[in-house]
């Protein structure tokens, strides 16, 4: 009883959204769902936990020790025998040089910078996902529409027919031709229905409702093709190739950090048999980088090396970024004019032409099969308007969360 309860208040959130849902709801419960967002958050958050710790000392060291204790001889497995045997307790702290804390500060940072843009990347790619989801969903289901719309002209024609038929003005054979013609949308219908289902798992998946649908109207989707240029660095992408070129920088300052001697101070008390004094030791040790030229100066240019391989990749980044804005908008504008002429010409032609070549039917001037032929080509017109309205609405989505500001 106790695991159906458990699972019923795990199904409750996804219960509560299921029923159709706008396009900034569907936004908003992926940003709230969607478990690559949930992975990049942790990461961020392990990032800026690492960040708290790079720069600190490293901890003390404890060190316990039985010293000049002898094995052999005659005094052998005794402590007080030997005046240089003794039980030892000491502390040791490395003192790492400051410069090298401070590129690994700059190092830890950079990663925090890395791990954000990831997260930022993320949800950029699960908004434009959930988006586009959301479009074909209700795209599609406005093509449905209109083949069902088609389909109940079809029950007009046929009655026509049939009146025909009856005054033996038509042949019987014509009876057939309305039923052909739905055989055909019958298998549009299949196909659009299994682009629905598909379209609705996609959105599923994002927002986690199992029963997702949509409603209202697409918002308006202007796109600012100067505003995108000018806006280009401040990308999720190219703030990420900012971040590694700053974890470059810092990996080859910790490498030119290690031509500098860290230190290490000790001490320690060690006790004797009382016959013998007790002894106090306090030390230094001091690295000595002596041979930089072949240990450090090889890892510094190493990673200058990978410093400027990260600039040139930001670089190139930004240029494909820009390459890529300036196809994207061109097809836009293609795709803008193709839609235009869908509705000022291909489709009125589509409609003029249908009700000219029905009313030549209904006059006993024109053949069925023709008649019929034009019902189709019209209803072929305003699904494809429609298919490039979705185009254009796609595009626009795409390139908005693409290139611009990506929260709405």
């Amino acid at each position: 009883m106790r695991l159906f309860l458990a699972a019923a208040l795990l199904s409750l959130p996804a219960a509560l959204h299921a029923e159709p849902m706008s396009l900034d709801e569907a936004l908003r419960l992926a940003e709230a769902r969607a478990p690559e967002l949930q992975a990049r958050a942790a990461g961020l958050d392990a990032a800026r936990s690492s960040a708290i710790a790079a720069d600190r000392l490293p901890d003390p060291k404890l060190d316990l020790a039985v010293k000049d204790f002898p094995v052999t001889g005659p005094d052998a497995g005794r402590f007080n025998r030997d005046d240089f045997t003794m039980q030892v307790i000491g502390i040791s702290q490395e003192f790492t040089n400051p410069a090298k804390r401070r590129a690994r500060a700059l190092r830890a940072n950079a990663d925090i910078g890395v791990a954000e843009a990831e997260q930022a990347i993320a949800a950029q790619d699960v908004r434009l996902a959930t988006a586009l989801a959301w479009i074909d969903l209700h795209y599609a289901k406005k093509r449905l529409k209109k083949l069902d719309l088609l389909d109940a002209e079809l029950d007009d024609l046929q009655a026509t027919v049939t009146a025909r038929l009856a005054s033996g003005a038509a042949r019987p054979a014509q009876a057939l031709e309305p039923e052909q013609l739905r055989a055909q949308l019958a298998d549009r219908r299949s196909a659009l229905i299994a682009d629905i289902a598909r379209y609705r798992a996609q959105l599923t998946r994002f927002t986690g409702d199992t029963a997702v649908d949509t409603t209202g109207d697409l918002p308006p989707l202007a796109v600012d093709g100067d505003a995108l240029r000018a806006g280009l660095a401040a990308l999720p992408l190219l703030r990420g190739y900012d971040a590694r070129t700053l974890a470059a920088d810092a990996d080859t300052g910790l490498a030119r950090a290690d031509k500098r001697p860290d230190w290490t101070v000790n001490a320690a008390y060690g006790r004797r048999e009382p016959n013998f004094g007790d002894l106090v030791t306090v030390g230094v040790t001091i690295d000595l980088p002596l041979f930089a030229k072949k240990r450090q100066d090889p890892k510094i240019a190493a990673r200058a090396s990978e410093a400027t391989r990260a600039r040139l990749d930001r670089e190139a980044a930004e240029r494909e970024a820009e390459a890529s804005l300036s196809a994207d908008l061109a097809m836009h504008q293609m795709h803008d004019e193709q839609l235009a002429n869908a509705r000022t010409r291909l489709v009125p032609l589509a409609k003029k032409r249908a009700q000219l070549d029905l009313e030549s039917f209904g006059a006993g001037r024109l053949d069925l099969g023709t008649a019929l032929l034009s019902t189709l080509a019209l209803a072929e017109a305003e699904v494809d308007a429609l298919a490039r309205e979705a185009e254009v609405a796609r595009d626009a989505v795409r390139i908005n969360y693409t290139y611009g500001e990506t929260r709405r």
